[in-house]
């Protein structure tokens, strides 16, 4: 094993899925209002377009997907600003760097998240920020640093302009090994979620369970799985050979 991935959201950093998207559909909306757009409108088309990158096909990147199912939304009624996509994509890219900013008071850093990134680094590890790549590279990298650790050291960052498919799909993890030019036996996929994150082990990769914001919907048997808190995750790093 040389390389470890690590989910972001309830992984690195201490957040449930749930208390996530409520504070950012409601931040959004907020800005969104603010600006004198429809928000619900807008909104809905923002759900379509998730709903479209969770079902990508990998023809194409989940940036095109997205806006291609929004404005597909947007124009149903065949109403609206015509350069919708142009105006909304300034509003959000200039909402990551600001309001986006808030939701890192809901959660506080665990300094055992940043030690275990340069632990890895200084052994020789490859580190891969593979949160689930709905969202642009800005928005990856900001909740990176609300983690506390720094985004540059990350090989890769998983974000919607450089993917082609979505967790759960294992095509998510394949499309990973080609492009770190990795063999499942290489890596290590740690993660809160049973569904998202543990389902790499169906490819022959290495998984562990972060405790603490686990997300089991399906209330999966959970024993199978290496698990621990990010206490007892340093303890496992700690013991990780040296591979530089």
């Amino acid at each position: 094993m040389n390389t470890v991935l690590i989910d972001i959201d309830g992984t690195m950093f201490p957040i449930t899925m749930k208390e996530y998207l409520d504070n950012y559909m409601m931040l959004l909306k907020n800005r969104l209002e603010t600006e004198g757009y429809d928000a619900d409108k807008i909104i809905k088309c923002v759900y379509r377009g998730l709903g479209a990158m969770l079902e990508n096909d990998g023809m194409y990147t989940n940036e095109e997907v997205f806006w291609t199912a929004f404005e597909d939304a947007y124009y149903k009624d065949g109403k609206g600003d015509k350069n919708i996509r142009q105006s909304f994509e300034k509003l959000l890219m200039d909402f990551y760097k600001t309001d986006y900013g808030m939701i890192r008071y809901l959660g506080a850093p665990e300094q055992d998240v940043s030690d275990c990134v340069k632990i890895l680094k200084d052994k020789g590890y490859q580190v891969v920020a593979a949160s689930t790549p709905v969202l642009p590279d800005i928005a990856q990298r900001e909740r990176i640093e609300w983690s506390g650790c720094n985004p540059d050291d990350f090989a890769l960052i998983t974000g919607y302009e450089n993917s082609c498919y979505a967790k759960p799909n294992l095509k998510y993890y394949e499309h990973l090994m080609r492009v770190l030019d990795k063999d499942p036996g290489d890596c290590l996929m740690v993660g809160n979620d049973v569904k998202e994150d543990m389902c790499a082990a169906e490819l022959g990769i290495d998984v562990y369970l972060i405790e603490g914001y686990v997300e089991n919907k399906d209330n999966a048997d959970t024993s199978i799985y290496k698990s621990g808190d990010w206490k007892a995750f340093k303890e496992y790093v700690n013991d990780l050979p040296s591979i530089n």
